[in-house]
């Protein structure tokens, strides 16, 4: 695996992240969709978490998200623009789960475990691979505490290297494969990990 593509998924999931948490042209904030959910649902953050996972955001599925922010051109250099798509919809809604549960998004060691959870049922290797020591169960709770400076760096790039084992070794083209899935499902899927796992490891992580 070349540092080179592991510096253009790192760049995505940067890229992606931003826009998911500040907000994407006349798309809201992952902060927004999460409280869109809550209001919807009563303020019952499971119940809210649970819709938000069956369903995607009209905007987000109808619209076309490259087209509301201007176009192509305002993505990183080497980025495929259905791969940033993809990583966009499902951090958004990876976000706007932590969020509901009371966690700051913004905060750097919330970034990566939101990271984490795009890797599904690895979550828990991935961590354990960076050196964070837990139970059998991943929950930010437990291992928030726990992450370092240092241990982002090598959660970040452990991250990196296993979405690119998923999309496939044989070059940052496989990477177009990544296009999000647009209907009443929430869109997206890392070449076989279902957004309804990635959903589901963001609710387990995030909720207490």
């Amino acid at each position: 695996m070349s540092e080179n593509n592991l510096s253009v998924i790192g760049k995505a999931l940067e890229w992606s992240y931003e826009k998911a948490v500040n907000g994407a042209g006349v798309l809201g904030t992952a902060q927004d969709l999460g409280n869109e959910y809550l209001k919807a649902n009563n303020n019952d953050k499971l119940s809210a978490i649970n819709s938000l996972i069956r369903w995607q955001n009209t905007k987000a599925a109808t619209g076309g998200f490259v087209t509301n922010l201007g176009g192509i051109v305002t993505l990183p250099v080497s980025i495929p623009a259905n791969m940033a798509s993809s990583l966009y919809i499902q951090l958004r809604m990876i976000a706007a789960i932590a969020h509901i549960c009371g966690y700051d998004v913004h905060e750097d060691r919330v970034k990566t475990l939101c990271f984490v959870c795009l890797t599904g049922k690895s979550a828990a290797d991935i961590l354990k691979s960076a050196g964070v020591q837990f139970g059998t169960k991943f929950t930010a709770a437990a291992i928030q505490k726990y992450i370092t400076k240092e241990i982002i760096k090598s959660v970040n790039k452990a991250v990196g290297f296993r979405l690119m084992t998923k999309a496939g070794t044989t070059g940052i083209l496989n990477l177009s494969k990544m296009v999000p899935v647009v209907g009443g499902v929430i869109g997206g899927a890392f070449d076989g990990i279902s957004t309804n796992i990635v959903g589901n490891t963001a609710r387990d992580a995030f909720i207490s």
